[in-house]
């Protein structure tokens, strides 16, 4: 595992080369996107996001529509026919308990159908701007890969987490890592020689240095 501070360095060189620029900060919005982007692809959580966006922008307005023009819409996002009931009846009690605004505490915010702790977080961090992290598959593997935690479950990361990255770069910290793991540190074959934690990280050192041998190993296999 490594050292806290050289895990601190990292992760805020992270935050600073792999910035992730949010579509909007409404609350509403925010949450109902990470409702949406649940088991599938950034690029599909868009496309649905824009769609449904485009007709219900708010709370009012989606506690109102009918599930089967909210399944046509978010289409995209899979797990449609799922996905619409819940951010129906999602905005639904966000008007009737909360006057049409998303409450700003993790407490009331996971009480919402299909909310959980990620989900709470990601909306405290970009909607609120509350020094909070939150973990996905991305923060979970990626912190684990590159030996700065050891813990084998996203609340676990999250705690660690939270006691190495200062407040000031906590709500960064996410869209940073995930914009990090689609373009270097990818889930099955990760860039490490292209990386630039390359020498730092557990992964990319046991990595290249496996490599290294493998190819000792060829060439003195075809000399003889």
């Amino acid at each position: 595992m490594l050292d806290k501070e050289v895990s601190k360095r990292i992760l805020l060189c992270i935050i600073d080369k792999y910035p992730r620029k949010n579509d909007t900060t409404d609350p509403f919005q925010v949450l109902i996107s990470t409702v949406l982007s649940q088991r599938t692809r950034d690029a599909n959580t868009a496309e649905a996001s824009r769609a449904l966006f485009s007709r219900f922008p708010t709370a009012y307005e989606l506690s109102k529509a009918k599930v089967s023009e909210v399944e046509r819409l978010i289409k995209p996002a899979g797990m449609y026919k799922q996905k619409a009931e819940r951010i129906v009846r999602i905005a639904r009690d966000i008007v009737e308990r909360w006057n049409g605004k998303v409450p700003a505490t993790f407490d009331d915010i996971i009480k919402f159908n299909g909310v959980g702790r990620k989900t709470a977080n990601i909306v405290l961090a970009v909607s609120y701007g509350l020094p909070v992290i939150a973990v996905d598959v991305h923060v979970h593997r990626i912190s684990n890969r590159m030996g700065i935690v050891k813990t084998k479950t996203p609340y676990e990361t999250e705690m660690a987490l939270m006691d190495i990255v200062p407040e000031a770069y906590r709500t960064k910290l996410n869209g940073a890592m995930v914009n990090f793991g689609q373009l270097v540190c990818l889930p099955r074959i990760p860039k490490c020689q292209s990386c630039i934690f390359k020498e730092v990280c557990e992964y990319g050192r046991n990595n290249i240095s496996g490599r290294k041998v493998n190819k000792v190993r060829r060439a003195r296999s075809g000399d003889s």
